[in-house]
């Protein structure tokens, strides 16, 4: 004899609206996470498709996870354009196919870091001067080496950005900055001073893209010439 069977009863509304709210959840918290991961060098270059034997730069961005740096009465830190910058010009070295990560401050990373190239990106200070400056360590292991990134770099950047040097603020403790003296001997170190938070500031907030070409430029030109060395 045939007997019916109970109804599955269809979801309500609210049980669809509360199903679809919690998958919108799940994958808004995977985004954030993947997001996160980004930052990761390793993940990053992943997902740029780059091979491991692909020439390796280090970008610290000055300033960050240690302490805001140079800031303008109005609040506008130097780590937060510094970080912005920083970003740009990994994206951008990728993309051509070089892997770059970008380090705090005071990464532990840097004791005997080795990579193609490294270079620390800073602002300076908000007062009405413009202008920007690039350094090498004063006691560098492989000055002529140093000397050919720092030129490089000078020549893209003002190319790039107009800006003219401003050499006569370079700073002891920019030829004695901390991160140059603990990198392995054999990586070729500089630290750039992007421009002045004041003078240049609507080149550093608004116009950063200009400001990561001139950077990228550089560093590409200096590897491609190391890469033709014998």
């Amino acid at each position: 004899m045939f007997r019916h069977g109970r109804v599955k009863e269809a979801p309500s509304i609210l049980d669809r609206i509360a199903t679809a709210i919690k998958l919108l959840l799940l994958f808004s918290l995977g985004g954030l996470m993947l997001l996160g991961l980004a930052d990761s060098p390793s993940v990053a270059n992943l997902l740029a498709g780059l091979r491991p034997e692909s020439p390796l730069v280090g970008l610290i961005a000055g300033h960050w996870q240690n302490d805001s740096g140079a800031v303008c009465p109005d609040g506008l830190q130097e780590v937060e354009i510094n970080l912005a910058i920083a970003r740009k010009v990994a994206d951008l070295l990728r993309k051509q196919g070089y892997r770059a990560e970008v380090l705090p401050e005071y990464s532990p990373k840097l004791n005997g870091y080795r990579a193609a190239a490294l270079l620390s990106i800073h602002c300076d200070s908000c007062i009405e001067l413009s202008g920007f400056k690039i350094a090498r360590m004063t006691h560098s292991s492989k000055p002529e080496l140093e000397d050919q990134l720092v030129n490089i770099l000078y020549a893209s950047y003002a190319e790039a950005t107009g800006l003219k040097p401003h050499l006569n603020t370079i700073t002891e403790a920019m030829r004695e900055y901390h991160a140059l003296r603990r990198i392995a001997p054999e990586t070729p170190g500089a630290i750039i001073e992007c421009g002045f938070m004041g003078g240049d500031r609507y080149l550093l907030t608004e116009e950063q893209d200009r400001v990561a070409v001139g950077i990228v430029n550089g560093l590409v030109a200096f590897l491609r010439q190391q890469a033709q060395v014998p």
